[in-house]
This record gives C-alpha cells, sequence and structure tokens, in this order.
C-alpha cells in the first residue's frame, strides 16, 4: 500500500513538475535557514566557551580587600592580608581544589643587551602552566625542581619575547629583571588579549625567585581550579574559611573579592541558549512561510483533482486512502525539499568559513570568533521542524480531500 501510494505522489509531481520544484524550492530555502540559524547560535556558544576556556573555566581568584562592615569585634576598614599560611588553609579545607597557586607580581624593568622594557613579572607555583591554561611554542615551563632550587629561570609571554628578542632564539639567553639575571627556559605561546590588557606581555618566574625582587610575606592573590560543577558552593566555601581566619563578616564582598569564572561562563551559558530558541524560532517562522506555500498548493492540486478524486471513490476508495495519498504528496515534496535545504545549508556554512566575533577587539582572538559548524544535534532539531511544519502542512488538504462527496465530485467541472 505504501508503495502506490509514493507512485502515486510521484505521478502527480511528475504531472506538475514546475509547481512541485517552486513548493520544494521554497521548503529547501526554509530548512537552510532553520539549519544556519542553529548552526549560528550554535558556533556562538562554542566561540563563548573558546573565549573562557583561553582563561581557564573552573577558576577561582582571590584578592584581598578591605572590610566594610564591622564584624568579631573588629572595626570596618580592616585591610585583609593573605599569607601562604591561607593557601595551606584552602587546601586542606577544600578538597576539590585540584591546583593552587600563591601570586606575587610587580611591574619590573625587563633588560636584555641594550632593550629594556617595564613589563609585568609573576611569581607563581609551576601549576600555574594549568590553572591559567597556558601553552608553549618553544622550551619548557618551570618545574618542581626549579621552585625547590629557587632557580632564577623564566618563561616570557610571546609579547614580551617580541619586544625583547625580536625575531632572534631567546631560549638559553639571559634577562636582567630590576637588574638580576634569568635564563629563559620558555617561550609562551600567545593568548587572547583584548584592549590594554598585558596577557601576552609577562614573564613568570617560580614563586621562591620572585622573592628576590619583592617581599612575599603578603600576597597579591591566590589562583585554583577545582573538579566540581558546584562553583558556588566553592565560593561559599572559600568566603567562609577566610572569614573565620581574618575575622571579617562573610557577606562582606569588599574585605575579600572572590572572581569566580564560571559564574560569567553561567551567564552566558544562559544568554547563549536564549539566543538559540530566538534563532529556532525565527527559523521556524520562515520554515512556516514555505509551509503556507505549500499548503497553497496542495489546496490547489486538491481543486484540480477532484474528478479524480470522485473516480477514486467510486471505485471503493475510502476516506483514509484519500487523506494518506494527499498527506504522503505533501510529505515528500516536504522531504525531497528539505534535503536539498540541508544540502544547501553546508555549502552555505561551508563556503563562509568564520565569522569575525572576538577577533574584532582582541588580538590571537581567532578561536573566539563563530562558524557555522552543523552538528547532528542541529540537524535532529532542524528535522523535526521540518517535519512538524510538513505535517500540518500536509494535512489540512488532504483532510479536505478525503471529505469531499463523491457524487458532488463526480460532477465537479
Amino acid at each position: 500500500m505504501m508503495r502506490d501510494l509514493f507512485q502515486e505522489s510521484y505521478n502527480a509531481m511528475r504531472h506538475n513538475r514546475r509547481r512541485t520544484a517552486l513548493t520544494m524550492l521554497g521548503m529547501a530555502w526554509g530548512i537552510a535557514t532553520v539549519v544556519m540559524l542553529l548552526a549560528y547560535g550554535d558556533g556562538f556558544g562554542r566561540a563563548c566557551a573558546n573565549i573562557f576556556a583561553n582563561f581557564g573555566t573552573k577558576l577561582i581568584i582571590v584578592v584581598p580587600g578591605r572590610s566594610s562592615m564591622q564584624a568579631g569585634g573588629e572595626k570596618a576598614g580592616a585591610q585583609t592580608r593573605i599569607t601562604l599560611d591561607d593557601v595551606d588553609l584552602l587546601t586542606t579545607n577544600i578538597p576539590q581544589i585540584t591546583h593552587i597557586t600563591p601570586s606575587c607580581g610587580k611591574q619590573a624593568t625587563v633588560q636584555y643587551d641594550t632593550r629594556s622594557y617595564t613589563i609585568g613579572v609573576n611569581g607563581e607555583y609551576p601549576n600555574t602552566f594549568a590553572i591559567r591554561a597556558l601553552s608553549l611554542e618553544q622550551g619548557r615551563f618551570y618545574n618542581a625542581e626549579d621552585q625547590i632550587q629557587h632557580a632564577r629561570v623564566a618563561v616570557i609571554g610571546s609579547e614580551a619575547k617580541e619586544k625583547l628578542f625580536s625575531g632572534r632564539n631567546a631560549l638559553g639567553e639571559h634577562i636582567r629583571l630590576d637588574g638580576i639575571s634569568y635564563e629563559v627556559v620558555g617561550v609562551l605561546a600567545p593568548k587572547m588579549q583584548a584592549g590594554d590588557d598585558n596577557i601576552n606581555r609577562v614573564v613568570y618566574v617560580p614563586f621562591t625567585s620572585v622573592s628576590d625582587l619583592k617581599d612575599t610575606h603578603y600576597l597579591d592573590s591566590v589562583w585554583f581550579n577545582y573538579e566540581t560543577n558546584d562553583y558556588e558552593r566553592i565560593e561559599q566555601s572559600v568566603r567562609y574559611i577566610m572569614a573565620a581566619q581574618h575575622r571579617f563578616n562573610p557577606a562582606d564582598r569588599r574585605a575579600l573579592y572572590v572572581f569566580n569564572l564560571m559564574e560569567q561562563v553561567h551567564q552566558f551559558q544562559i544568554i547563549t541558549l536564549g539566543l538559540k530558541i530566538l534563532l529556532a524560532f525565527i527559523g521556524t517562522l520562515t520554515l512556516g512561510i514555505g509551509g503556507v506555500g505549500l499548503m497553497n498548493i496542495m489546496l490547489v492540486s486538491v481543486t484540480q483533482r477532484t474528478r479524480e478524486i470522485g473516480v477514486e471513490k467510486a471505485l471503493g476508495a475510502r476516506r483514509r486512502h484519500i487523506f494518506l495519498q494527499f498527506l504522503a504528496e505533501a510529505l515528500t515534496i516536504t522531504f525531497i525539499g528539505g534535503l536539498f535545504g540541508i544540502l544547501l545549508a553546508y555549502a552555505v556554512a561551508f563556503s563562509v568559513g568564520r565569522l569575525t566575533l572576538y577577533s574584532a577587539m582582541a588580538k590571537h582572538a581567532e578561536a573566539g570568533d563563530i562558524r557555522l559548524i552543523i552538528n547532528p544535534l542541529t540537524l535532529i532539531v532542524a528535522v523535526l521542524i521540518l517535519s512538524a511544519v510538513g505535517l500540518i502542512s500536509g494535512m489540512v488538504p488532504a483532510i479536505r480531500a478525503s471529505r469531499l462527496d463523491p457524487i458532488e465530485a463526480l460532477r465537479y467541472e
């Protein structure tokens, strides 16, 4: 029976080739729009994820501040000071921490040969490589042995390397940080850098070695990443632990600044989800226009084939047979048009390539641009929308055809 239905559909479409082709074109354009809009939403979400991954996603930065509330007998305005004891305290009380490092930095005069620049120098543990999501372009990062031995070694950012060495090799060379000689053991790969951010213009040295440049008893900040998805609980734990240690109110956000990157990631995920829903809705409306065109064409077809329907009913065809015949024709047009539309969407996505987003505002930010990559979930959603539109558009004419009175249909001129 199904074979006969599709044979009838094929014969009807072949008889009206131009009309069928134009209807398929409308459906193809509609589904192509849906797929491309959904791909754009996915590309935007992926670009945002890449931007945050540049800095490390499950990352918390703890920076000391000054209290603004009275707590535990302490007056408001007391300065919070963080030491290595606090690093051990956080490590002991928050088991979800995977890597943690103290951070002490300063703007130092960095010299090589006759070149001299003021560049930020950070003294941190070797695991800052994982915490900050750094990657190497040349050489190596300093290790635990360098940390223990108080080694005067340095890893320089890509922009710092360019300024100090231009195109020359930097590995094994010695630079002077405020007059103290450090050996360059590694050069970092460029990271996304927006505006005046000096993320690539930096020098990393072991935490024990930065004490030659400044007093490290009090820390500038503490950086750590963690393995749980409950980022709010981690932040709350940090505030309560540090508040008990330094006697400030845990609700006092000025006493201790806790920058939780996952909070921004979550906000952008909500924005991305809303954008995807909006784009899917717009695409569905566009496809709906094609569906209205399909419905109109099928209603015209029902009118033109009224006598044919009357003959079929006179020969014993039941309502469901007529209904399925016209519905099958509508669905055939829908899915053939949908197939061409998906192929069109792939062609457009391939030809467009990369759409500028973050690279317009930042250097080395190509990973933060939008790419129209059509994933399987996008196709599934698009096919479901196509099926719903085709089914609704085909049912109205099919119901009308099935309800025609056979006597009136036979008399129709």
